[in-house]
């Protein structure tokens, strides 16, 4: 690859290769100071005919001859050392990314897509009208949600040394001139390397929930609680400015989620008491925030009342900023400021029972909104700024209310979750026990709406206080009046959403309402009036049949009268979550992705027939057969009318740290969601005009043909099950400790029961990549059918559509990432040869097939044509993992053949966690 760079390229990536060679040169000097020569030198060793296998200059059995049978003892420092290796290239990539970008902003050239600065110039090219930018935007969101679907194998321990090493990596480049400071800073990452050495890579314990809802908090003080109100704050100036006639964006556009402590979807360990943990912690962080920034303008807006007049607002708050009179009794501003956190420490002590850091011991009046809060910054802005201060106000006090503006008293919206399933038996063991039916469980369809509805219009609950439930009963009622104290305490934006899992039916949604009403979230209103509730009911299609028949439900759903006034009273706004894991679990990737687009088109003719204001929530795992891949690629990839200026999207496992744990990139991944939103809402970029309906066609077809050929395999073939549970490390996924949620929805190993982020991320493993691409190649190397005409046609649409181009573009992506020459090393793993042989041929002849048919289609001469960042990070990093693959394919064999020792075992989970480390987007 390098040889073929032309001296430019060679030039660009030159500080890259530098960095991934010093810092592998610290990390082997680090290796052999404390774990030897003999075992370096094997190390050595394997990392140089790794290299060449890559290289083709050797076979690939040279690397697994060298690690047949290697001692246990030596094989965990060497998969540790590789896992490393990994590590520290990504590192170095990120910091690669920065300077590339730095010197494409430094040469002057035109901004690129996925920054705002693009967006706004298109824009401004387009000439919108202010009127209808204002209607399109009126209820815009954009909201990424934070998930309890964890696939981020690294400890919190090693995630934050590598964040030191970063740092100092950064510093390290600023001081390349100056040979004093840059030996100090080369001392200091070799004490992090050291320390990372001795750090172990793996949890011994799974992760408990209360440390799943600790690992999502912790990017509010890395980078979001920063860089979310900035973005608000210049997309709101930004817009206004361009339309000024117009008020754009009342409300902060860009405002989080967390589904940790609500999703309790097949995870037993969500109750009542983590839903409240999950809430007040979350509002804990903000408080202890608001609190300190507060004493921090303190400290700076000493402004006298001898130089400066205050408005009488200001004048006003300053009389009982301080118990003592005279205490800072010429700076207004500072008695102010100290009114205000002498007020929301009372607001903090009645939401948490306790007094936050930074907090006063004042006996003050609580405020009782967030709004509240900033109506007193606000006028002490107004007092800076009447003053000629508008410097001031412009720093530490316009952050903070900017920050209380998007966060409020919550952070995040904490969404709640539970299965059709689960609501079904809930309400049916109510019923009976209230004597309204003895077995709702055997009604008909028609009959469940009409009694769900009508006891949705009734003020009298189903239950007293001496009721006699179930277990389960009881545990989800505990739960919804737990999310009901939350919403009386933190406010409406606390609990925003209750989701129904694998919704099939307009009585699921009824369901969900009734027990929302039962926790008293859900008012039946009076005789004459409508219902209400501060929580909106979201259904979410997950398979392919769900999704084609999603719109149908909703619009089912929207004639029933009780459900379109509970729409109503949420400004007739209707939020559907539509699942990507399943689906493509259910019918392989083109497929999966052709029903979710299918199904935003039938949606949007719903909500164009019904006058609802339909948001969409699409549930994205982080690899591209979990609907991964470039977010903002996904959003310009949805049909006319999906966006309309609100999109809420799932953030999970590594992608989480991969976007959100420093600043610089949290504000780029950020603005591209922004980014995308705005130019998916207010332009056409659909790119099809009036050849969409043959367009869609033609996907119908080819989805149809990609869905067989995926069940050939998956669902048809005899012996396929077994064949994935032997080839991949499925059943050790389970033992990783990345989450709490079991690997299974039941006790089964099938394919349907089996959880998305083992399915993915066992077949990531093994380097197949299955959920990827599978089928896709059959259905275009079948529509095409050797007609050039045809062939033209798809290209043309690769060239046009922006949908056809993602789909073609992620999985190019994933397969750049497969290795069938490794995969079938893992296929000797089946002891059946025959089964063996049989699955290995098809996976090994469609693989090909879709490579070429991807050729044909892009007229690109390689997978990765038109992404060359990716390819060349493929280029630095998949050396490594050569030993990791070959190793796991080992100590599997080991196991399965007996030998289940502590260390085996531990092997494995290593080999699994430098692989991830390695892929990036695992699960």
């Amino acid at each position: 690859m390098g040889e073929s760079m032309s001296e430019t390229e060679q030039d660009a990536i030159r500080p890259l290769r530098d960095d991934i060679r010093f810092l592998g040169g610290v990390l082997g000097d680090t290796i052999r100071d404390h774990e030897g020569p003999e075992v370096f030198d094997l190390i050595e060793r394997v990392r140089i005919e790794a290299f060449r296998v890559r290289r083709e200059e050797v076979e690939r059995s040279a690397v697994a001859e060298m690690l047949d049978g290697v001692d246990i003892a030596v094989a965990l420092p060497l998969i540790r050392a590789f896992s490393y290796f990994v590590l520290l290239a990504n590192l170095a990539e990120d910091i690669q990314r920065d300077r590339r970008r730095a010197a494409h902003e430094a040469a002057g050239e035109p901004p690129q897509d996925s920054s705002l600065a693009a967006t706004y110039r298109k824009l401004d090219a387009a000439a919108l009208d202010g009127t209808r930018v204002a209607d399109l935007l009126a209820d815009a969101l954009v909201s990424p949600v934070i998930t309890a679907h964890p696939t981020e194998t690294r400890r919190r321990t090693v995630f934050d040394a590598q964040a030191r090493i970063t740092e100092l990596m950064r510093l390290r480049q600023r001081y390349a001139e100056n040979e004093r400071e840059r030996a100090d800073l080369e001392l200091r990452i070799r004490r992090q390397v050291l320390s990372l050495w001795r750090t172990a890579l793996i949890r011994l314990a799974r992760l408990r929930i209360q440390d799943e809802i600790s690992v999502g908090l912790r990017y509010y003080d890395l980078t979001l609680f920063d860089v979310i109100p900035a973005i608000n704050a210049e997309v709101r100036a930004a817009l206004r400015s361009r339309w000024p006639g117009v008020e754009l964006l009342p409300r902060p556009m860009l405002r989080p989620g967390s589904w940790i402590g609500g999703d309790r979807d097949g995870n037993p360990y969500v109750t009542a008491e983590v839903v409240r943990q999950a809430a007040y912690r979350a509002a804990g962080v903000a408080f202890e925030r608001y609190l300190r920034e507060l004493v921090e303008l303190e400290k700076t807006l000493s402004l006298s009342a001898r130089l400066v007049a205050v408005t009488p607002e200001v004048a006003a708050l300053a009389e009982t900023g301080y118990p003592d009179p005279a205490a800072h009794a010429d700076e207004p501003y500072r008695r102010a400021l100290h009114h205000v956190r002498a007020r929301l420490t009372a607001t903090a002590l009645a939401a948490l029972g306790e007094v936050p850091p930074n907090g006063l011991d004042a006996g003050a009046r609580p405020y009782p909104t967030p709004q509240a809060v900033l109506d007193d910054l606000d006028a002490i802005d107004a007092s800076l700024r009447r003053s000629g201060d508008g410097l001031l106000a412009d720093d530490r006090l316009a952050a903070l209310r900017h920050a209380l503006e998007t966060f409020g008293f919550h952070l995040q919206s904490l969404d709640m979750r539970q299965n059709s399933e689960v609501h079904e038996q809930v309400v049916a063991e109510l019923l009976a026990w209230a004597g309204v039916h003895p077995d709702y469980a055997s009604l008909p369809e028609s009959r469940r709406v009409e009694l769900l509805a009508a006891e949705l219009r009734t003020r009298r609950p189903l239950l007293g206080p001496h009721a006699r439930l179930s277990e389960l009963a009881v545990k989800e009622l505990d739960i919804v009046r737990a999310a009901r104290e939350v919403v009386d305490t933190l406010g409406a934006a606390a609990v925003p959403t209750y989701i129904i899992s694998m919704c099939t039916s307009v009585s699921d949604l009824l369901e969900a309402a009734l027990l929302l009403k039962e926790g008293g979230l859900l008012d039946p209103g009076e005789p004459d009036g409508p219902p209400s509730c501060p929580v909106g009911i979201v259904p979410l299609f997950e398979t392919i049949e769900d999704l084609g028949a999603g719109a149908a439900t909703l619009s089912a759903a929207l004639e029933v009268g009780v459900y379109h006034d509970l729409v109503a009273a949420q400004g007739m706004r209707q939020e559907v979550m539509l699942g990507y894991s399943d689906s493509n679990k259910d019918g392989g990737y083109l497929a999966a992705n052709w029903a979710l687009y299918r199904a935003e088109l039938d949606l949007v003719e719903v909500a164009r027939k019904t006058g609802i204001r339909l948001r969409l929530f699409h549930g994205r795992g982080g690899t591209v057969g979990r609907g991964g891949g470039r977010s903002y690629d996904a959003i310009l990839a949805q049909p006319a009318g999906a966006v309309r200026g609100s999109l809420r999207l799932t953030e999970q496992g590594e992608v989480i740290a991969a976007k959100y744990a420093e600043p610089g990139t949290a504000h780029r991944n950020l603005e591209s969601l922004i980014a995308g939103t705005l130019e998916s809402t207010l332009l056409d970029v659909e790119g099809l005009g009036a050849d969409a309906e043959p367009s869609y066609g033609i996907m119908d077809d080819l989805a149809a043909r990609a869905r067989a050929a995926y069940a050939r395999l998956v669902h048809e073939t005899p012996g396929f099950v077994e064949y994935f549970r032997q080839s991949t490390p499925v059943a050790e996924v389970g033992d990783l400790n990345i989450g709490s949620r079991p690997a299974s929805r039941k006790p089964t190993n099938t394919v349907a029961d089996l959880r998305a982020i083992p399915w993915v991320m066992s077949w990531s493993q093994a380097r197949v990549m299955l959920p990827g691409w599978y089928g896709t190649g059959t259905a275009l190397e079948e529509w095409i059918g050797g007609d050039p005409e045809r062939l033209a046609t798809l290209a043309d649409l690769y060239r046009r559509w922006p949908f056809f181009r993602t789909v073609l573009s992620n999985l190019a992506q994933v397969m750049a990432k497969s290795d069938l020459d490794i995969a079938a090393r893992y296929a000797e793993l089946v002891d059946d040869v025959a089964l063996r042989e049989q699955i290995f041929g098809m996976i090994r002849d469609e693989h090909a097939r879709t490579v070429r048919m991807h050729a044909a289609i892009t007229g690109n001469d390689h997978l990765l044509a038109d992404n060359p960042s990716l390819a060349e990070s493929i280029h630095n990093r998949f050396p490594y993992l050569e030993p990791l693959n070959q190793m796991q394919v080992e100590l599997l064999r080991r196991l399965r053949a007996g030998d289940d020792s502590e260390l085996v075992k531990r092997g494995i989970l290593l080999t699994m966690n430098g692989l991830a480390t390695a892929l990036r987007n695992s699960g």
